[in-house]
């Protein structure tokens, strides 16, 4: 009950945060339903389906990251001054984060369910339609495999692994780590580079070669990207190098950063780079796995264009498009959330530059040169590992 009361009494901000956790979880449940309406109305496809369910993963992980960055800067997970008399102490206050978050993807999955079995006509206000609305109707009829029964128990079952996953992983992010029981959602600055870049790029390009060396002599395969319809055909090599591709730039995402503010701070830096670069070095840990993951979207899904754009014959699906688009949503708006929860924590930094006396526009310098230097960084990379990614599978 508490944790109702909280979602719905706090600030406009963070109910609009958590809308779009609930349209992500939306977007997720309906690309659920619509991979088991494909089995119900496909029997005999063995192999599509659990390709389509496979699919649904990588917008389910991309919703739990978008849930877990909004939790992280919900004023409801900070142990404030009180709550533990209250008896709200850093365990309770994790599980409370939870709930909320489980409560908001669960809104978002049932809205989902009831717009899919709209469309399918499976709800009494759409089984009289007229003429004028067949044509979409045989349409959506192909589609979400109307005319065949949904198992109701199993959508339901599938349907609360949204939220039960994104509650999950929420829990495990801002669980208790500090002896002094509070939750470590403000990480200490570090001074050293994080320990990640040498195995993220040892598995980018363990992830290349396997995905060259098992990519057929002929050129393009039958089956070539993790997307619906085409997963199963897919040679596994190739798959599991764009996942160890993939993983190697989160992985080196928070080398980046701190190799960007090195950048900033390298020869003989005035006051801005100066300022810039440390800032970028202390935040690494904070901006580089959310940034490394929205590079690892990015190259995936400039390499899926230049692969579609190779092979116009075999069309973009309208729920490929969709949770592509689930899937960068989430990612840009959990790097802009990782952005702001930085700015939040340098804030007494921040207070103390201006009494020091720097103005505004020295402070909004700083923050574009940063932006300026990570986009440098970080561009050309993601660049150059899709397109390495797509080379042989286009020629």
């Amino acid at each position: 009950m508490l944790a109702l009361r909280l979602t719905f009494r706090a600030h406009p901000l963070v109910l609009l945060r958590r809308l779009l956790v609930a349209t992500a979880a939306a977007g997720t449940g309906f690309l659920v339903l619509t991979a088991l309406a494909h089995a119900a109305a496909h029997p005999t496809a063995a192999g599509a389906s659990p390709g389509r369910l496979l699919w649904c993963a990588a917008p389910l992980a991309a919703t739990a990251q978008l849930a877990v960055s909004v939790a992280r800067t919900d004023p409801a997970a900070r142990l404030q001054r009180g709550m533990t008399a209250a008896g709200l102490g850093p365990f309770r206050l994790t599980l409370l984060a939870a709930a909320s978050t489980a409560l908001t993807c669960a809104l978002g999955v049932l809205l989902a369910l009831i717009a899919f079995l709209t469309l399918r006509g499976d709800l009494g206000t759409t089984a009289r339609i007229t003429a004028r609305t067949a044509a979409p109707r045989a349409v959506d009829a192909g589609l979400l495999g109307a005319g065949h029964p949904l198992p109701l128990i199993g959508a339901l079952m599938l349907l609360s692994l949204v939220p039960l996953t994104v509650a999950a992983a929420t829990a495990y992010s801002l669980r208790p780590r500090a002896e002094a029981g509070a939750v470590d959602t403000e990480p200490a600055p570090i001074t050293k580079a994080p320990p990640g870049l040498p195995w993220g790029v040892a598995l980018t390009a363990a992830g290349l070669a396997l995905e060259s060396y098992t990519t057929p002599a002929g050129g393009t395969p039958g089956g070539l990207l993790p997307l619906p319809g085409h997963l199963i055909g897919s040679p596994p090599g190739i798959l599991a190098g764009w996942a160890l591709a993939a993983f190697g730039l989160v992985l080196a995402g928070p080398g980046l950063v701190y190799l960007s503010g090195q950048l900033l701070c390298a020869g003989r830096p005035g006051a801005l780079r100066l300022l810039s670069g440390r800032v970028l070095q202390e935040e690494s840990h904070r901006l580089g796995r959310p940034l490394g993951v929205l590079c690892a979207v990015a190259s995936g899904i400039y390499a899926a264009v230049t692969v579609y754009q190779a092979a116009p014959s075999r069309p973009l699906g309208p729920f490929t498009a969709i949770g592509a688009a689930i899937i960068f949503a989430c990612v840009s708006i959990s790097a802009l959330s990782a952005s702001l929860e930085s700015r939040a924590a340098r804030a007494r930094t921040t207070a103390a530059l201006r009494r020091l006396g720097a103005s505004a526009s020295t402070l909004h310098r700083a923050t574009a040169l940063r932006a300026v230097a990570v986009l440098l960084v970080l561009g050309p990379l993601t660049w150059t590992v899709a397109e390495m990614a797509t080379l042989p599978l286009v020629h």
